[in-house]
């Protein structure tokens, strides 16, 4: 998966946006849905790595059974993934954790805005 793939996947969810909200460090993109981070990347880094909000005890397992999956990055280690793209890892296993974190950001949203997305 190239930088350039990771960023369109993440924008192709219904409501999701991009931005770059801290200053000190203006490589970092943040992927959004209902103004709530779902996935942080520095898109020119290398490796490639993508911080990905996971369910608690989904995030321990999936370190566990995967190098390349980490607690994340400055982030709450209980809650949050970074997950390096460098081929270890099938494609379609990144874009379920991709999804999965999408889906516990939508979870968390009001349910009218929840509808607007269509995932009630």
């Amino acid at each position: 998966m190239t930088p350039e793939e990771l960023r369109g996947y993440c924008l192709g969810f219904d409501g999701a946006s991009e931005d770059h909200p801290f200053p000190r460090s203006p490589g970092l993109s943040a992927f959004r849905v209902g103004g709530k981070i779902f996935a942080f990347s520095v898109l020119e880094g290398v490796p490639l790595r993508v911080s990905l909000k996971c369910e608690p005890d989904l995030a321990v397992q999936l370190r566990a059974a995967h190098r390349a999956v980490n607690p994340g990055y400055h982030l709450d280690k209980r809650h949050w993934n970074t997950v390096t793209v460098d081929g270890s890892l099938p494609r379609r296993m990144i874009e379920d954790m991709v999804e999965d974190s999408y889906d516990l950001v939508v979870a968390g949203l009001p349910r009218t805005q929840r509808l607007r997305l269509d995932r009630p």
